[in-house]
């Protein structure tokens, strides 16, 4: 008796192997985002009083507690690090890095720092302290009332 083997029709090896490969490069660029040239950060808000009473204000974050001088804290959910860089002085910033879109993950010593390429900004007005990144962070409106901080 004679058996013949033939492969089996479908997609070759080596198909299976470049797609895959060519799968894992797309999700691996998507993670990483755009460019120092990427327009994507979203405009800053002035934030003013007066905006935020016809707007009827906007989203609560913090108390003013919770943010300590020469330092901040990162509101992940909103996108956004709230800083006090002196007493009585508050401040946000897009909590997206502008190198390639991760995430801003602490604060520290003055600096916001990035973990994916260990960019860091100013919390004194979010320019670049040291790279890759080449673009300052978008600062964000907040208001401050009393004690309590929110998103203008």
């Amino acid at each position: 008796m004679t058996v013949s083997f033939q492969p089996a029709s479908g997609p070759a090896r080596r198909t299976v192997v470049a797609a895959a490969g060519a799968a894992g490069l797309a999700v691996a660029l998507t993670a990483c985002g755009g460019s120092d040239d990427d327009a994507s950060a979203a405009p800053a808000r002035s934030g003013g009083a007066a905006e935020d009473t016809a707007n009827g204000g906007g989203t609560p974050l913090a108390s003013t507690a919770d943010i300590p001088e020469g330092g901040g804290k990162v509101f992940a959910d909103q996108k956004v690090v709230v800083v006090q860089p002196s007493a009585g002085e508050f401040k946000a910033y897009s909590a997206t890095c502008t190198h390639q879109g991760c995430a801003v993950k602490s604060v520290s010593d003055g600096l916001i720092n990035c973990p994916c390429h260990n960019s860091n900004f100013s919390v004194a007005d979010g320019s670049v302290s040291s790279g890759p990144a080449t673009k300052p962070l978008p600062e964000v409106g907040i208001t401050v009332d009393g004690d309590s901080i929110t998103l203008a």
